[in-house]
């Protein structure tokens, strides 16, 4: 048995003892699941026969149950609405063992909903998304620093999850970035493109491929190209390394003047999903577990080879894990 994958195991035997806070848009996602065999004589779209609902947690609550599912403490700060969703979302999250009372209610806005009609086949018919995006202000946006404040002190690692619904402004992520600094602990962001300049000071951020595209105006098809996007990327975003996630080309990490390639774990793929929030929880509870930002990385390469398998946005189990990794070509 190589000395790497006795690391990684040893990091991941680690992730129990490990505190995430997690900063970002918190979101609902209800299945409305179906029978489809034919076609609406009023219009050329399917009729779904309904069959029953499914509901999961969303947007930044799916990364912080990532962290949970992984044997993590997580504790989760962001916006709900004053709502039946709002309701919903927080006994989930509850129920999933996930730190609610950073949750911050206002009323002025809905509780972020992804609607999806799907067949029993998992195939998806349409999506209806109601939300608020606008940006977070007043006594909603204090309390959401507030929240920060009083939670940070018990975490090893901050995670930002921006999907541009509101949460994180520049005064937010700029709390984040004190906050972990005066702990010494690292801040990781899945960022937004046009909230890039809201990012300088933290530690990790991972674009996905697309997105590291646009924030650079620098096409990405060959691991050079991801190389340069990411230095350009971490100069504009004034972060300190940068992780873009090319899916089936695996991921790059750009370390300082390190750039370290993953090829991708994934042997099978039914839904892509989710799998950003995969990769951040992963990476962020390796950070706080003690891991190497390396280290880190590899091991979250592994848990989205296994997520991407699965339906809908999904999590894996320490186990799943390990046996990725040791199924996996470590040196």
């Amino acid at each position: 048995m190589s000395s790497t994958l006795d690391r990684l195991r040893r990091s991941i035997e680690s992730f129990s003892s490990a505190s995430v806070l997690i900063v970002g848009d918190v979101m609902l996602d209800q299945f409305v699941v179906g029978h489809v065999s034919r076609i609406s004589p009023e219009a050329p779209v399917p009729v779904v026969e309904y069959d029953h609902d499914d509901y999961r947690v969303g947007g930044a609550s799916n990364v912080a149950n990532n962290v949970r599912a992984l044997g993590g403490n997580v504790e989760l700060v962001g916006l709900t609405g004053a709502d039946g969703a709002g309701q919903r979302l927080r006994h989930l999250l509850m129920e999933c063992g996930i730190g609610t009372s950073g949750l911050v209610m206002d009323p002025s806005r809905r509780t972020t909903t992804k609607l999806r009609i799907v067949t029993t086949r998992n195939l998806q018919v349409a999506r209806v998304d109601y939300e608020s995006d606008h940006e977070v202000s007043g006594e909603a946006a204090q309390a959401l620093v507030s929240q920060v404040d009083r939670l940070a002190p018990r975490a090893s690692a901050i995670l930002v999850s921006d999907y541009l619904k509101g949460t994180v402004t520049r005064e937010l992520m700029a709390c984040v970035v004190a906050a972990a600094r005066s702990r010494g602990i690292p801040v990781l962001v899945d960022p937004k493109i046009p909230h890039l300049h809201y990012y300088a000071g933290a530690t990790l951020v991972t674009p996905n491929n697309h997105e590291a595209e646009i924030a650079t105006h620098h096409r990405i098809r060959t691991a050079e190209d991801a190389v340069t996007a990411a230095r350009l990327f971490r100069e504009r975003a004034g972060c300190l390394d940068v992780l873009v996630t090319r899916g089936e080309h695996g991921m790059c990490l750009l370390t300082g003047a390190e750039a370290v390639h993953y090829p991708t774990a994934a042997r099978e793929v039914s839904d892509v999903t989710g799998a950003g929030d995969t990769v951040i929880a992963t990476a962020a509870l390796a950070l706080a577990a003690g891991a190497s930002l390396k280290d880190a990385c590899g091991i979250a390469n592994q848990a989205a080879g296994v997520v991407v398998a699965k339906f809908g946005p999904a999590t894996l189990s320490p186990a799943e894990l390990v046996s990725a990794i040791e199924r996996s070509s470590l040196p």
